[in-house]
């Protein structure tokens, strides 16, 4: 009831009405950023030495589940005994900036789902009745996705690109020591493109409720897809063949959900077309 009735005072904004409303969506997306991420800052122990740091221990769960998969296959190069590398500082800020760096990107990820909670109330009461009612549960799916893809980066993703780049040398003489601050933005990298490319449902669903794609098109340009899909991941994720197809391989499972997405829309919008015409000739 409360949003409905905001939503009515929304549509009978002027345009200054709106820039006014947009600041305080802006303004309150960005308090809550600023206090998760306070709180991810004030809790280094945890977001740094649990979280962030993480995947660089060999006691991080993942790992654990490959060694106990490993142990059941009877494969033992599945457990992780050691990570080859240290992590260092060789900046005087360089610490503090990657405490404040990490803290704002656990911070957004926190605070995503209410960030595009605000996004969407500012969007919605310009759309139609029609486009509302197809958008339904937009802010859960969005949301949800997002999740799905921050977790997958750093359970998934992160961990095997770290062990490979840990292990990969050129000569055994030369010794892996990374800098803190390549460590953090390789991790964050991983993490918020992956949650970025599992958007790749909902952006279909919504080009194909506007008309611009169809269920053949995603079939006819699948080929050309995979082939875009594998760019894109070899640019966002780092220079080895390994996390390039770990991130590959759901984005294309997410394409085929496009085009299921795309048939199921189509099928809807046929039957309401039959439907339209059957009452038009019922009243004929």
């Amino acid at each position: 009831m409360a949003l409905d009735q905001y939503q009515e005072e929304e549509e009978g904004m002027s345009f200054l009405d709106h820039l006014e409303a947009l600041r305080w969506h802006l303004l309150r997306s960005v308090a809550a950023v600023l206090i998760l991420t306070v709180i991810a800052f004030l809790a280094k122990s945890i977001v740094f030495g649990v979280i962030i740091l993480g995947p660089s221990k060999v006691d991080f769960f993942t790992y654990r589940v490959l060694c106990d998969v490993g142990n059941w296959l009877g494969i033992s190069a599945l457990c992780i005994d050691e990570l080859p590398f240290t992590i260092q500082s060789r900046q005087m800020t360089g610490q503090f900036s990657m405490h404040m760096t990490s803290s704002f990107v656990v911070g957004f990820i926190a605070a995503f789902p209410y960030v595009f909670w605000e996004v969407w109330r500012f969007i919605s009461p310009g759309l139609y009745d029609k486009e509302k009612n197809a958008a339904r549960g937009a802010v859960f799916f969005v949301s949800l996705l997002f999740l799905m893809g921050a977790a997958f980066g750093y359970y998934v993703l992160s961990p095997l690109s770290i062990n490979f780049l840990a292990n990969y040398q050129l000569d055994p003489s030369i010794t892996n020591e990374f800098d803190i601050t390549s460590y953090v933005t390789t991790l964050t990298m991983l993490v918020l493109a992956s949650a970025l490319m599992f958007q790749l449902p909902v952006v279909v669903y919504f080009l194909s409720m506007s008309g611009l794609v169809t269920s053949k098109m995603l079939k006819a340009y699948r080929r050309h897809s995979i082939v875009i899909i594998l760019i894109v991941s070899a640019i966002i994720t780092p220079p080895d063949v390994i996390s390039q197809l770990l991130i590959a391989m759901p984005i294309l499972v997410l394409y085929e959900v496009g085009i299921s997405i795309a048939k199921r829309l189509e099928k809807q919008r046929a039957l309401r077309e039959a439907e339209y015409q059957k009452n038009r000739e019922s009243e004929d």
